[in-house]
């Protein structure tokens, strides 16, 4: 697999469920400091988050705290608690191509923007007959590193 035409830059992302965001933002905000930067709601996904953060500039890392907007409908975003971790990679576009074509399983929805606003895509957390190769139950998104992280991690 040398001929791999993209690189993995570094964690951007680690997402947390639970059914309630505000005892999420009582660990990661309250006490353990990181900087609260915005809030993504998608009924499609049936997600209500906060972005927090550590670190800044391209060593940033979010942390999502996520919670359903409604807890029996599908996703289930708090479940399991640590509900993905999104990568950084250089071309994302290329990686899908890539991937697809050595067996890799994409969840639904194909590349789009993510609530950071970068071009984001997921790794299916289980295989299948025709794409074997997934997370082995992990989530993994995929996301396009804007230039300042591809320089700074590349």
């Amino acid at each position: 697999m040398s001929d791999r035409p993209f690189k993995v830059l570094g964690i951007q992302q680690i997402a947390i469920g639970g059914l309630d965001k505000n005892q999420l933002r009582k660990l990661w905000v309250d006490t353990l400091g990181l900087t609260l930067t915005g809030n993504f709601q998608s009924e499609r996904e049936n997600v209500d988050e906060d972005i927090a953060v550590m670190g800044s500039g391209p060593f940033k890392v979010e942390v999502d705290l996520m919670q359903p907007i409604d807890p029996e409908k599908k996703p289930k975003v708090q479940d399991p608690p640590l509900n993905h971790i999104g990568l950084w990679i250089d071309d994302l576009h290329a990686a899908v191509e890539w991937l697809g074509a050595n067996g890799v399983r994409f969840a639904p929805g194909g590349v789009r923007k993510g609530a950071a606003g970068y071009d984001v895509c997921f790794l299916h957390p289980k295989g299948n007959a025709e794409f074997p190769i997934s997370g082995e139950g992990v989530l993994i998104e995929l996301v396009q590193a804007p230039p300042d992280v591809v320089a700074a991690l590349g």
